[in-house]
C-alpha cells in the first residue's frame, strides 16, 4: 500500500543534542536551508530519495551540525563520517562508515545503494567513492573550530507524491572517539529504517544505545498498528533500560508526522504538500506551543 496519491511530506532534523546559547538561530536556519532543498525536489514531483539526498548534502553543507563540514576528530585526530540512505520501494540500502576525505558522504551512500553489499568502511568506502567519482576533500575542508562544531548524526525522512518513502542518515562521528567507531546512523534497525508499506524513521543520539535497543526496528514494528507519535514515543522510552539521549522522526506511508526527544534539544524541520511553509522547532514542546 502506499500512500494518497499527489501528497508529498518531508521531515529533517540537526541531531539530538544541546544546543549552546547563541546558537539557536543557526540551527533554526539551517533547518529551513535543508528543508527548502528537500522541497523543491517533492513539489516538483521528483523522489523521496533525491529530496532526502538533497536534504542532507544542506546539512553535510552547514558546519552547524555534525556531518560532513561540522565533522569532529577522533583520538587520531582524524575526521570518519557514517552515512546511509534507505529505498522504501525496494529495501535497498546503501551505507559507508568510517569512511574519510569525502565532501558528502550521504552521496557516496546513494551510490551504494544499489550495489550487493549494503555497507562499506574505512579504506574500502573511500576506494568505492573515488572509483565512482565522488567529491573528495582535505582534512581543513571538513573541520571547524572545536567550539563551533555540531553535535551528533543529522537525518530525513521523505514521502513523495508517487507514494515511496526514503530515510537517510549522516554523521561527522564523535569527537575523540576510538578510530574505527560506527555508529548506529548506517544500521538498518538501528539509526534508520524505511518500508513503503509501513513508514520511514531515523535517529540520533548514543549510537551505541540505539544500537543496543534497535529504535528503527521498533518505530516500523509499532508503525504496523498505531500511529506514527505514539510508534516515535514508545521507541525514545525504550532508552530506559540501557540510558542515554536519542531523538527520533517518522513518516507512516499516509505521511503523518512523528518526532519525539529525551534530549535537551532537537532541531526538527517539517514541510508536507498541504502545508507548504516550513517549520523548524528545537524541542517538541515548541511544536506543541505553536499549534
Amino acid at each position: 500500500m502506499t500512500g494518497p496519491a499527489g501528497r508529498w511530506a518531508l521531515v529533517l532534523h540537526g541531531g539530538a543534542k544541546e544546543i549552546a546559547p547563541g546558537k539557536e538561530r543557526a540551527n533554526r536556519e539551517g533547518c529551513l536551508v535543508a528543508l527548502e532543498a528537500g522541497m523543491a525536489v517533492l513539489s516538483g514531483g521528483g523522489t523521496a530519495l533525491d529530496a532526502v539526498e538533497a536534504s542532507i548534502r544542506a546539512l553535510e553543507d552547514d558546519p552547524t551540525f555534525n556531518a560532513g563540514r561540522g565533522s569532529v576528530r577522533n583520538t587520531d585526530r582524524e575526521v570518519e563520517m557514517d552515512a546511509a540512505i534507505m529505498d522504501g520501494a525496494t529495501l535497498d540500502i546503501g551505507g559507508v562508515a568510517a569512511i574519510r576525505a569525502v565532501r558528502h558522504p550521504i552521496t557516496v551512500a546513494r551510490m551504494m545503494l544499489r550495489e550487493t553489499p549494503t555497507l562499506l568502511v574505512a579504506d574500502g568506502a573511500r576506494r568505492f567513492a573515488e572509483a565512482g567519482g565522488a567529491e573528495t576533500c582535505g582534512p581543513a575542508e571538513l573541520l571547524v573550530p572545536a567550539e563551533d562544531a555540531g553535535h551528533d548524526t543529522v537525518g530525513c525522512v521523505a514521502l513523495d507524491m508517487a507514494g515511496n518513502l526514503a530515510a537517510g542518515t549522516s554523521t561527522g562521528g564523535l569527537e575523540g572517539c576510538h578510530p574505527g567507531r560506527v555508529g548506529d546512523s548506517p544500521l538498518p534497525g538501528c539509526g534508520l529504517y524505511a518500508d513503503n508499506s509501513i513508514g520511514a524513521t531515523v535517529f540520533s543520539g548514543d549510537g551505541e544505545s540505539i544500537s543496543r535497543t534497535m529504535l528503527a526496528a521498533h518505530v516500523m514494528q509499532f508503525l504496523e498498528t498505531g500511529a506514527p507519535q505514539a510508534a516515535i514515543e514508545a521507541a525514545v522510552a525504550r532508552l530506559w533500560r540501557v540510558g542515554g539521549e536519542a531523538g527520533g522522526i517518522v513518516l507512516d506511508r499516509s505521511g503523518r508526522i512523528g518526532w519525539a526527544h529525551n534530549s535537551p534539544h532537537f532541531a526538527v524541520g517539517m514541510a508536507t504538500s498541504e502545508d507548504k511553509h516550513p517549520r523548524v522547532f528545537l524541542q517538541r514542546s515548541e511544536e506543541a506551543g505553536h499549534d
